[in-house]
């Protein structure tokens, strides 16, 4: 089921995302699919559980769509349960992004190139590694999602007041997009 996308301003995409109990999520792999069949509708690699309004730590990530340009992540679909960053390398570079929660707007925004996660899989089965190249920046970008924090809170001063107008439109529901959203009213 696709779910609606909750934009910039909502309430849930600044909480803190909490670690669930798998078992207490008996609908968890639901959620997963619907959070894949979501964000592959609105063309995303990646999305976090409070995009969609839950304040849970669960990411989904698609690199597959990558494959031709990037064949290392031929067939990457993955999901990331309770994830959290646990370490970073000082080595960063500086890329655009864009986010579902903010249609329209993309900015540079400096990323560490290798991140240590440690999450639980689909199977409930735990991970501790590091990864590095896309991967990690996408990982970094959803993850900031679960700490309450959106890229456009990774720009410096002068960008953000360079497109203060942007969010003020997307406060106010005047944008346009061509996936279902929720917006903030």
């Amino acid at each position: 089921m696709i779910l609606p996308i909750y934009t910039f301003g909502q309430p849930v995409l600044r909480e803190v995302a909490e670690d669930i109990v798998p078992a207490e999520y008996p609908n968890l792999n639901e959620l997963i699919n619907n959070m894949y069949e979501t964000m592959k509708n609105a063309e995303g690699v990646g999305l976090a559980a409070p995009q969609i309004g839950l304040p849970i730590r669960v990411v989904v990530v698609d690199l597959d769509v990558l494959s031709e340009d990037l064949p290392e992540y031929k067939g990457f679909l993955h999901a990331y349960i309770n994830g959290h960053i646990v370490e970073k390398s000082e080595e960063t570079d500086v890329m655009d992004e864009g986010c579902l929660s903010l249609p329209g707007i993309h900015e540079s925004v400096r990323r560490a190139l290798k991140v240590r996660v440690q999450y639980l899989d689909e199977d409930l089965k735990p991970h501790d590694e590091w990864v590095e190249g896309y991967l990690a920046r996408v990982l970094q970008h959803e993850f900031d999602h679960l700490e309450g924090h959106v890229f456009v809170d990774r720009i410096g001063t002068l960008r953000k007041q360079m497109i203060k107008s942007k969010l003020v439109c997307l406060l106010k529901g005047k944008f346009r997009c061509g996936y279902k959203v929720k917006l903030n009213r």
